[in-house]
């Protein structure tokens, strides 16, 4: 998962864009951790960013595509993905449909479920046993989990706890290979307490726009005119509407369009700039409930 997060200034919004690992860019010359320099690359998958050159190179690769100044940057393993599940006590996922994946393992009965250590790493890298089979299909199931989890973050008061936010924090470093500006457990502390305000519905989960690769189906290409319109408004500050209608191909289904009841700042504030993203631009707010549209696949 390649995931780029925008904190914005007041009025506080937080956008998670998500790149899918197939998107067929080019990848700049850049520095590895180890400081040897990386040759340039006209088009390659985003995926050869990390896996020739690192986080240092998929930092820059995601900088020069979309614009944005990247201020801290770190990679998660598996393993890490495990141990901070496990701090968090588990985060709950809904499932439309069964989910049987024999290619990660996880195997899931329809409903709600709260899931960590393996079965969170499973649930999180599950494709065949969402929508399509395709990585786009896993990320809107993985957006789903991220949804929930700032719900539960939020919603639990723990972004505001800061004796249990230093204890995740800590946890949190350990287990990722972070930028020297995040090193300290400290600093992701200060951008816990930043956000811990921040309205489910100005908490939103983006694809990076995209369409098929003229070269190779089974690749995508950058949505170059819905990405400048994407961008646009998050670096506006405005309020974002996702007018995507999920279908039987997407990761996700969408069960309950509505502000969840529970966020006190639910009922959207008149007074700020609402923009509808193009309809290609798939994606949900904290503030919808969705499910994983599973299917059994062998």
């Amino acid at each position: 998962m390649n995931l780029l997060i925008h904190v914005s200034e007041e009025p506080r919004r937080i956008t998670a864009v998500s790149f899918p690992r197939d998107l067929m860019i080019p990848i700049p010359e850049c520095v590895d951790a180890d400081g040897d320099l990386r040759s340039g690359m006209t088009k390659q998958p985003l995926n050869t960013a990390y896996t020739d050159g690192g986080l240092n190179c998929v930092v820059k690769t995601i900088s020069e595509l979309t614009g944005q100044e990247i201020q801290f940057a770190a990679s998660v393993t598996f393993g890490g993905v495990i141990e901070i599940t496990n701090a968090i006590g588990g985060v709950e996922v809904c499932l439309a449909n069964p989910i049987q994946d024999d290619h990660t393992g996880l195997d899931l009965a329809a409903g709600n479920h709260t899931i960590e250590g393996i079965e969170a790493l499973q649930f999180l890298r599950t494709r065949h046993g969402v929508g399509d089979g395709s990585d786009l299909g896993r990320i809107g199931n993985q957006q789903q989990y991220m949804s929930s989890l700032a719900r539960k973050m939020i919603s639990g008061e723990t972004l505001g706890n800061i004796p249990v936010m230093l204890k995740l924090a800590t946890t949190g470093v350990k287990n990722l290979e972070p930028s020297q500006s995040l090193a300290d457990p400290m600093k992701i502390v200060q951008i816990a307490l930043a956000v811990k305000d921040v309205p489910f519905q100005d908490i939103v989960f983006l694809q990076y726009p995209n369409v098929t690769d003229y070269d190779d189906p089974n690749k995508v290409i950058p949505d170059d005119e819905a990405a400048t319109a994407m961008w646009d408004a998050i670096n506006a500050n405005a309020q974002l509407q996702i007018t995507h209608v999920n279908t039987e191909n997407d990761g996700v289904v969408v069960t309950d369009p509505a502000p969840v009841a529970t966020d006190p700042a639910a009922t959207p504030d008149p007074t700020q700039t609402v923009v509808a993203l193009p309809d290609s631009i798939k994606g949900n707010s904290a503030a919808q409930q969705t499910c994983s549209n599973g299917n059994v696949r062998e």
